[in-house]
């Protein structure tokens, strides 16, 4: 039921109304415009609302309409391919409405109501049907089909109609012995959680083709992320690498209050995108929600929870899904200014005392879970940080690092350095690490665990001696540790850099990232055993299949000219001394 009250007080995105008496987080129509809000304070008649539209030139008297109903978000046929504002208006529908300018109070519904959609059941008349169950598919791309599931807060039934055929997501499709009838169509209050029988430990991991990632740091199927780092430090390219690479059937990425140049790069470059898995364009299994920086700063937390939404949804259906949110320190600033409006005690730095609890509430909506359908799905969540300045002992820093199992930092010094990735292996980590190893030894090989384990030993061993060599320089080490140094320098050069533009190396499959390293590997002990006999260093250091090797990844037939190197590095190695 709407009840109609009136505006009292106005502070930036933030209204203060009297006379709608409604519940904690109602959706709220604000003054003549109708511009969409959300109820976050109930003070005696006083309800203060965050709005998620431009609040310039609304005044007190202005009316304010409660619908009653919370923030939700659509779901059905259609999600896929689509580009969102924060709170999943379509863009592109509004651009063809109005142009490229959104008047405020603009609607338009996130699923579109036209369209027919070939509705196929899978259950048949007489079947009995619980919350979450799958009655049909659509075909919604060419490589992924919708399932049309009974709605988890839906009473289940038996079923007394299904019908086949061509229809709009509103439609009536089925109909239950209690009278309830199913459309594709569904609504989900953004805050709640979508039900799931069970929570499953990971056991996969999310590949991405990205050397540092998966070699040294992985992140599980359904687990949590973190990649904070300054400007300019390489996070959102990062990110568009895991959209673009990593082995997900659906990838949901949130553009919450980046820079508009950075998230108009992204909607211009993944409809040119091929999908590496189905030769198709990526879009095709892609959600993207763009809330740039001048837009309103409370719709960046209703695109957080929209993204977090539609990625439960597609989990349902049994899809691993991957979230990339770039970036939460945005988000957490839209939470300062608004927790400033509401004259609350601020907390470190200014920022609200419950950041933590949002920002857990958002990463624990991740995992790799039993659905209700029956189906086995997952959430990995990568979330950017910002830290201003590059520090990481900042308050959104500090507590998505409590949070998150992988911490993957970025460094300035690297990126300066033009090292990119620019993730830095000696501060970073993965708690996951010892729960891939089974599924690693299985799949990549038995002895890859203990391969990334030399790689890291080598990197910890270069960091102590670099004092050493800065002081003294390295022609004063012993040729044992010159030819560590060496060996460090090689798996930073040619196994931790990667270039994300180069048509061969930006995606590495792991049996290329073995194979690299074993080879790496390789011609350090080789070079070693030689060291130890009483050669000198020079002679290794001047192998030409040494610096060959640094080619290797870039060639499009990997197998062949990594096996031309290797003999020639054996070649070599017997010409030293025999």
């Amino acid at each position: 039921m709407e009840v109609k009250g009136k505006i009292y007080r106005v502070s930036g995105p933030v209204v203060i109304a009297t006379g709608i008496r409604p519940k904690m987080y109602d959706v709220v129509k604000v003054g003549h415009e109708g511009l969409m809000g959300e109820v976050i304070k109930i003070e005696g008649d006083k309800s203060t609302i965050q709005v998620y539209e431009n609040t310039s030139g609304i005044k007190p008297g202005e009316p304010v309409e409660n619908t009653g109903l919370p923030l939700s978000v659509e779901l059905g046929p259609g999600l896929l391919e689509s580009i969102y504002d924060g709170i999943q208006r379509p863009l592109q529908v509004l651009q063809d409405k109005m142009g490229d300018f959104i008047a405020r109070g603009a609607t338009a519904n996130g699923v579109d109501r036209e369209k027919q959609w070939d509705f196929k059941p899978i259950v048949d008349k007489g079947d009995k049907v619980e919350p979450g169950d799958i009655i049909g598919v659509v075909q919604e791309t060419p490589n992924i089909e919708h399932q049309v599931m009974v709605p988890p807060n839906v009473q289940g039934g038996t079923v007394n109609d299904i019908k086949s055929g061509k229809f709009t997501v509103e439609e009536t499709v089925c109909v239950l012995s209690n009278g309830k009838e199913l459309s594709m169509l569904q609504k989900w209050p953004v805050r709640t959680p979508r039900p799931t029988k069970k929570k499953l430990r990971p056991g996969r991991p999310l590949l991405t083709g990205q050397r540092i990632l998966d070699g040294m740091f992985p992140v599980a199927k359904g687990g949590t992320a973190a990649i904070p780092g300054p400007f300019g430090s390489g996070k959102t390219v990062t990110q568009q690498q895991l959209a673009k690479w990593s082995d997900t059937d659906i990838v949901v990425y949130i553009g919450c209050g980046e820079r508009g140049n950075e998230m108009a790069d992204v909607l211009n470059e993944f409809p040119e995108l091929e999908d590496p898995k189905a030769g198709r364009p990526l879009m095709e299994r892609t959600v993207l929600i763009a809330n740039t920086s001048n837009m309103p700063v409370a719709a960046r937390e209703a695109s957080v929870y929209t993204g977090i939404t539609i990625s439960e949804y597609y989990r349902d259906m049994g899809y691993d899904v991957a979230l990339m949110a770039d970036s939460t320190s945005r988000w957490a600033e839209a939470m300062r200014e608004i927790s400033s409006r509401l004259e609350e005690m601020p907390g470190e730095e200014g920022y609200p005392a419950y950041l933590a609890a949002r920002l857990s509430e958002f990463y624990e909506r991740a995992g790799f879970v039993r659905a209700n359908s029956g189906y086995d799905g997952s959430i990995t969540v990568i979330g950017a940080v910002s830290p201003p300045g590059g520090d990481f002992s900042e308050p959104v820093t500090q507590n998505t690092l409590r949070i998150v199992k992988v911490f993957w930092a970025l460094d300035a010094k690297l990126s300066q350095k033009r090292h990119f990735p620019a993730i830095n292996w000696l501060t970073s980590y993965s708690l996951y690490t010892e729960g891939l190893s089974d599924w690693l030894a299985e799949n990549v090989a038995s002895d890859w665990v203990d391969l990334r384990n030399y790689a890291m030993d080598i990197l910890e061993e270069e960091s102590e001696l670099q004092e050493i060599v800065q002081l003294v320089g390295s022609d004063a080490l012993p040729e044992s540790q010159q030819l560590k140094l060496e060996v460090a320098r090689m798996i930073r050069e040619y196994f931790l850099q990667q270039n994300a533009f180069h048509e061969i190396d930006m995606y590495c499959p792991f049996y290329k990232q073995y194979k690299l390293l074993q080879a790496i590997q390789k011609f350090s002990e080789t070079a070693n055993s030689k060291i130890e006999v009483g050669y000198s260093i020079n002679d290794v250091m001047s192998m030409e299949s040494k610096d060959e090797l640094a080619k290797v990844k870039y060639e499009e037939d990997f197998d062949g000219e990594l096996n031309k190197v290797l003999s020639k590095m054996d070649e070599e190695f017997s010409q030293i001394g025999g």
